[in-house]
């Protein structure tokens, strides 16, 4: 056998050795399970409220504990808010086994635990909590009867604006028309013209305000100047004013408003719904009573911060804008008539 031929042959066998294990490389790169991509982080979105056939007192349940346990067995906790939502991030480190899915689970002091599957977690999750307070039994004889009408009396402290006087000023604002500004400013809105900027301090005494000023030119050329600004200074007022003209003269009226902080006394009615009434105060309620009418008489109750009624029982929960909100339960041997 020639060299040549010796070195054919030896060719065509590498030749044949490198196609085998490339072969062999890409079968078992076939064989081998591809890596399943992380699922995407999902948001939860729901709202926890107690459980009753009236909507009307399905009432949010604000600091529930609610935990969601994903396909993996992880868990990712938060609380609601005082309307009862909650916002929930579920996010995974591996992909989750087949047909599993994350399950919720909400606890509250006073309800049974609300269990739940998330079948489909881009829609809203409403759970539902059932009280686990015993019934009370129905007191047997008289029932006291409860107006309908509740009104709910309550002060707070408000700014009360009085209007004790007004001003009348003039001032001139000096200056010589007609000279070139060359960049020595304050100069015409155009550039053009040299000018002054003057005007008026208005002084104000404590508590009290400058409202519905006016400022208008009454003499000079007024066509060549302009209000510049009117500057609130603690309880003054500075009014300033661009003239690039001959001297103008101005003319400044106002009213003097006097500012005091007054108890204001106002009313606000209950909402009944069956054997609970609602109703919202502002932050600032001071001195909080309820006026209802029980068994054909008008009988005033104040509220106090302990919520002490002796027909009902009361809770209060603080709103995102810090409004006050009363949910209010009759006792044993009431109702409302």
């Amino acid at each position: 056998m020639t060299g040549k031929r010796k070195t054919a042959i030896a060719l065509g066998v590498a030749l044949i050795l490198a196609i085998v294990g490339v072969g062999s490389l890409l079968i078992i790169r076939h064989l081998q399970p591809r890596p399943q991509p992380i699922p995407a982080p999902v948001l939860l979105t729901g709202v926890v409220l107690t459980d009753d056939k009236d909507p009307k007192k399905q009432i949010p349940i604000p600091n529930a504990t609610v935990v969601a346990t994903s396909p993996l067995g992880q868990e990712f906790r938060t609380e609601t808010d005082p309307s009862g939502l909650f916002r929930l991030t579920v996010t995974m480190s591996a992909p989750s086994p087949p047909n599993a899915s994350t399950s919720l689970r909400v606890t509250h002091p006073g309800y049974e635990p609300g269990d739940s599957v998330v079948l489909y977690p881009d829609l809203i999750q409403i759970v539902r909590l059932v009280s686990s307070a015993p019934v009370s039994p129905t007191p047997v004889g008289r029932v006291t009867s409860i107006g309908q009408t509740v009104r709910v009396r309550y002060a707070e402290q408000i700014s009360q604006v009085t209007n004790v006087g007004s001003l009348v000023k003039t001032f001139e604002v000096v200056n010589k028309g007609n000279v070139p500004c060359e960049g020595r400013m304050p100069c015409s809105p155009d550039g053009r013209w040299k000018a002054t900027i003057g005007g008026a301090v208005l002084e104000g005494r404590q508590e009290t305000t400058f409202r519905n000023v006016r400022v208008s030119c009454i003499a000079g050329p007024c066509p060549f100047s302009k209000l510049e600004s009117e500057d609130p200074i603690g309880n003054s007022l500075k009014i300033n004013v661009r003239n690039w003209s001959d001297t103008v003269t101005y003319l400044v009226e106002a009213e003097v408003s006097q500012i005091r902080t007054v108890e204001a006394v106002r009313d606000a009615y209950a909402a009944v719904f069956g054997s609970s009434m609602n109703f919202t105060l502002p932050a600032t309620v001071e001195g909080a009573s309820i006026e209802a009418e029980v068994n054909g008489r008008d009988i005033i109750f104040p509220l106090g911060p302990d919520l002490t009624l002796s027909w009902g029982e009361c809770s209060m929960k603080m709103a995102p804008d810090r409004t006050k909100l009363y949910h209010c339960d009759l006792k044993p041997g009431y109702q409302f008539k």
